[in-house]
């Protein structure tokens, strides 16, 4: 497990067109959620489909792309690695979120 890292791959559809925010200096940053099913029988031997929604994250020419190619719907494949961050609400509490932030990317259809 010495080369273990931080990595993860998915596949689904866009959830939203994606957002992208301009910062100074030409830096762009675009964010869109992706919907990956799975289905599976459980323990009754019924077939159970369960959706799990993550948050992606790109940054600067992979933007580019996104702005060209992707709205809602779109079936994307994309490789990443996890970002955690913690914040502190508009109510005082500490709230944690993970994001994905996408190195590559492939569209499927």
């Amino acid at each position: 497990m010495d080369n273990a890292k931080n990595s993860v791959r998915l596949a689904g559809f866009t959830g939203t067109d994606p957002v992208i925010v301009n910062y100074a200096g030409s830096k762009k940053m675009g964010r869109i959620s992706l919907a990956v099913n799975e289905a599976y029988k459980n323990t009754s031997g019924e077939f159970v489909n369960k959706t799990q929604w993550f948050n992606l994250v790109f940054w600067n020419k992979k933007v580019e792309l996104i702005e060209e190619a992707v709205k809602k719907g779109t079936e994307i494949c994309i490789e990443g690695k996890l970002n955690n961050q913690s914040y502190t609400d508009k109510k005082g509490e500490q709230r944690f979120s993970t994001e994905i932030v996408v190195n590559a990317m492939e569209i499927i259809r």
